[in-house]
């Protein structure tokens, strides 16, 4: 773990990388390091390691550990490491700890598990978790974890809690928070966390949000980095060529099924001919039409970079 802020060292694109697994389904780190690796020299800003593309859920809580640990040695300080922490309260917790026992340098504090909070219980559960380490928080909004205004100001006042993510795509919200939270004066940082943020990053910077997280970056950095500059640089001829022609239809194509947001970027990472392995259950792996499909976006989306001359 670095001693630089985190908040000072999120811009950039924003790496989540797939979690591997071997055929028998056992944890394969070398494959994991090999993943981290390369999207560290590709030119991620961050690893997010073990969050919803990393497959979370699935982990058990030594196996969440070691992949920490793992990302922590193989980014060796040059961007920082995020770890996800979830279920309930006492559960987030534990993996909070552990995170931070494996060097981490913040947490990405997942929905609670199942139940759906009031706002109390929301807040009381993202402070405590706040507390449990010296690790910087990120707040992921999405699901059963949607807040008001009123408490992203009381997450903005809260010691450790720095960000807020946002998943749910409700640009109303959005901008109440953003305004909310500015007009008392404190500050978060805010992530537009939709699956393919790509699609939907120029609406979000128009309300203030530039950070993002790139799914397209585990298995085609190539055109998540050229798609992030022309964005920065305000190449819209660049930016509307990708969004008509490879990231709407992959957003289209995620539609398709249930999981996809992790189940077709773990299958685009195999295609890239990193051997990371199947989706754990209860998810499933992409049926072979979308697979065949998705195969020929990620060709169409490199010939369009050719096109733009990106």
């Amino acid at each position: 773990m670095t001693t630089a802020p985190l908040a000072g060292r999120l811009d950039g694109l924003l790496f989540f990388p797939v979690t591997a697994f071997g055929p028998d389904d056992s944890l394969d780190l070398d494959a994991f390091r090999a993943h981290v690796r390369a999207g560290v020299d590709a030119g991620a800003a961050a690893v997010f390691a073990c969050c919803g593309t990393g497959e979370f859920h699935a982990l058990t809580p030594e196996e969440f550990r070691v992949c920490v640990a793992a990302a922590v040695e193989e980014t060796a300080g040059r961007v920082p490491v995020v770890a996800g922490a979830g279920y309930g309260t006492a559960l987030a917790i534990q993996y909070a700890r552990l995170a931070e026992e494996a060097g981490a340098d913040g947490l990405l504090a997942m929905p609670p598990y199942l139940v759906v909070a009031d706002q109390a219980g929301l807040l009381r559960h993202y402070t405590e978790l706040a507390a449990a380490t010296s690790l910087d928080v990120i707040v992921y909004q999405r699901d059963n974890a949607i807040l008001t205004p009123g408490t992203a100001v009381a997450l903005a006042r809260t010691d450790g809690i720095i960000g807020l993510k946002d998943g749910l795509g409700d640009l109303d919200l959005m901008q109440r928070i953003v305004s909310a939270v500015r007009t008392e004066g404190l500050d978060l940082l805010y992530f537009n966390g939709l699956p393919t943020a790509e699609l939907t990053c120029a609406a979000y910077r128009g309300i203030g949000v530039t950070l993002y997280s790139s799914a397209v970056f585990c298995f085609a950095p190539d055109l998540a980095l050229a798609f992030h500059r022309a964005l920065a640089t305000g190449d819209d001829t660049t930016v509307d060529l990708l969004v008509d022609g490879f990231y709407r239809p992959l957003v289209e194509l995620r539609g398709q099924g249930r999981g996809y947001a992790v189940s077709l970027v773990k299958a685009a990472v195999r295609m890239g001919g990193l051997e990371v392995g199947e989706v754990r259950p209860p998810l499933s792996e992409p049926a072979p039409e979308h697979l065949a499909e998705l195969a020929l976006l990620i060709e169409r989306g490199r010939a369009l970079l050719k096109e733009a001359g990106a």
